[in-house]
């Protein structure tokens, strides 16, 4: 019991936090002038994409439940976000949501290196079909 106190707390603490940028991001809009939400300072400084580039955007979509227009924005953050939940889960729980091949694929740290480096790359060729992956 003494063992899941620091983990409970940690999974309180990010419930909250959450639930505080779900909060922001139904009432703000990223896209709108004067937004509280900072612009990509990569793309301000270079004027390319990098891979995070449309995120705020894709997450206040999302909670506005709007899939597609999130898909739009960061498709590659859009289908890493079920990842992330079940790594969450399948951490701080004792039971293996994620097994065997797709347990150390979405484990391993080279694959997520070279998908984003490569989606930061892709997102930026000017030509279809990798101008979709362009946040708009």
């Amino acid at each position: 019991m003494i063992d899941r106190l620091p983990r409970a707390g940690l999974a309180a603490t990010a419930l909250a936090v959450a639930a505080i940028g779900a909060w922001l991001l139904w009432n703000f809009d990223p896209s709108a002038p004067g937004s509280l939400f900072p612009p990509c300072l990569f793309r301000l400084v270079t004027g390319y994409y990098c891979p995070g580039c449309g995120l705020t955007r894709m997450l206040h979509a999302l909670v506005h439940g709007d899939v597609a227009r999130a898909a739009s924005m960061n498709v590659l953050a859009l289908a890493g976000l079920p990842v992330l939940g079940a790594i969450a889960l399948d951490t701080h729980y004792d039971r293996r949501l994620l097994r065997g091949r797709m347990r150390s694929i979405v484990y391993a740290g080279r694959f997520w290196l070279v998908a984003v480096l490569v989606f930061g790359v892709l997102r930026n060729l000017p030509w279809a079909p990798f101008t979709a992956l362009a946040p708009i």
